[in-house]
């Protein structure tokens, strides 16, 4: 199967970060360690679910660290922050969390030493529900997703410890 992309472009931003700006200490690993809110604009009418995903594109020995996935959010304009651990959530939305960083919850950055990271987190919008396990990884999740991709967008940050 193909992914199909429509015509209108997906976007997303924080009002916590700027598009390849620092992401703030509160989101890493270092602060509080909870997730951003995202806001998402342009969103098809046909897009059922999202699904979010947050990852390191300068851990070595892999093209991207994943910290973060979560799948079948019901599509909407909002992702809010600091949304709970847990393999499958009922607040702010039902949803279901992957295993990313070893939990299923969303990691923050946490570089070691004083080494500046980059991230992006990327929404998928979908046409149809994904039928996984919560022990799904991102490269699972992607598989599944084949297809079923109406449309996708990325946000970019950087972090590295004071």
């Amino acid at each position: 199967m193909t992914t199909v992309l429509l015509a209108i472009a997906l976007t997303i931003f924080s009002p916590s970060f700027e598009d390849g700006g620092l992401l703030p200490v509160q989101f890493s690993g270092y602060g509080e360690d909870f997730s951003p809110e995202l806001d998402i604009e342009n969103l098809a009418d046909e897009a059922k679910y999202l699904v979010v995903s947050f990852c390191d594109e300068d851990m070595p020995f892999t093209d991207e660290y994943c910290h973060w996935v979560c799948w079948n959010i019901p599509a909407t304009d909002r992702i809010p922050e600091n949304i709970p651990s847990g393999a499958e959530i009922d607040e702010p939305f039902h949803a279901v969390q992957g295993v990313g960083y070893g939990r299923h919850k969303y990691r923050g950055p946490k570089p070691p030493f004083h080494a500046k990271h980059h991230y992006h987190f990327t929404v998928y919008a979908l046409d149809a529900e994904l039928n996984l396990p919560s022990s799904a990884t991102l490269k699972d999740v992607k598989k599944a997703m084949e297809g079923h991709i109406l449309q996708e967008a990325t946000i970019r940050c950087w972090y590295q410890k004071e």
